[in-house]
């Protein structure tokens, strides 16, 4: 294994940099899009190729630049995918709460629209994770799923935010499915923070969530490249999902 504390350098110092400078490059990126619609017939590209070029750059940073896990061994590479990937999906459904207030609040289709997008995304990035954690846990449990508090509470999530699709398509009226689908997103949130904390709550074989001072810094530095991808993509995903979604508003609204 890569001895990363005889070899701290001042470029590995540099490496771990590197995501956290491309992660504010995104962000102002996606600043720049809510505020200048001007921009946004571009800026998506742009994300879209910024998260292309690093999945090819995160592979082989990913399998074999940063060491192996201390208890897992090369098993726990999936973390890298894993991890950004349910965080993600989780944060998704905050924005989703948040559209529902604002919703509620103001209505407009826009906001609707937001809403719904963000919990197509979140539904994607969340079954993906899922199935990575099924992967992962066979050969660290022995098992493909167990109901740990952890898997159960998210796997809840998975089911009321299906079911939240679900009504979307069952309900033709435009604005009633907005009031309920918002009234729903609302309600769903509470099961947010119960996944999160799930594993500090109640007993759980689930692993807590580490910090970066109790992981080796090569780890941290693919792990923050890997969130750092997943946003961009999660941006551009969002907009072209929330796109979908204005237009198939305005087609119910144009009478026939």
């Amino acid at each position: 294994m890569f001895d990363w504390v005889a070899s701290y350098s001042s470029g590995l110092q540099a490496a771990l940099w590197a995501p956290l400078v491309l992660l504010v490059f995104v962000l102002a990126l996606t600043l720049t899009h809510l505020v200048d619609r001007g921009s946004r017939s571009w800026v998506w590209k742009v994300l879209l190729g910024i998260a292309v070029l690093m999945f090819v750059v995160q592979a082989p940073l990913a399998l074999s630049w940063a060491p192996a896990e201390r208890y897992m061994g090369d098993t726990g590479r999936i973390l890298y995918m894993h991890v950004p990937l349910i965080s993600l999906a989780m944060a998704l459904l905050v924005i989703n709460f948040g559209a529902s207030i604002a919703y509620l609040m103001r209505p407009s289709m826009t906001a609707d629209a937001v809403a719904e997008a963000s919990v197509s995304v979140a539904m994607m990035y969340g079954v993906l994770g899922t199935l990575l954690g099924a992967i992962w846990a066979k050969p660290t449990w022995g098992t493909w799923w167990t109901w740990d508090p952890r898997l159960t509470t998210s796997a809840i999530l998975l089911v009321i935010y299906t079911g939240y699709l679900a009504l979307r398509r069952f309900v033709d009226e435009q604005e009633r499915r907005a009031t309920w689908s918002a009234v729903v997103g609302i309600l769903a949130a509470v099961n947010i923070p119960v996944t999160y904390f799930s594993v500090r709550w109640w007993r759980s074989i689930h692993q807590v969530q580490s910090n970066p001072s109790t992981v080796d810094p090569q780890m941290v530095m693919v792990l923050r490249w890997s969130y750092t991808m997943f946003i961009a993509l999660l941006v551009v995903l969002l907009y072209q999902r929330t796109l979908d979604a204005l237009e198939a508003r305005k087609r119910e609204s144009t009478p026939p």
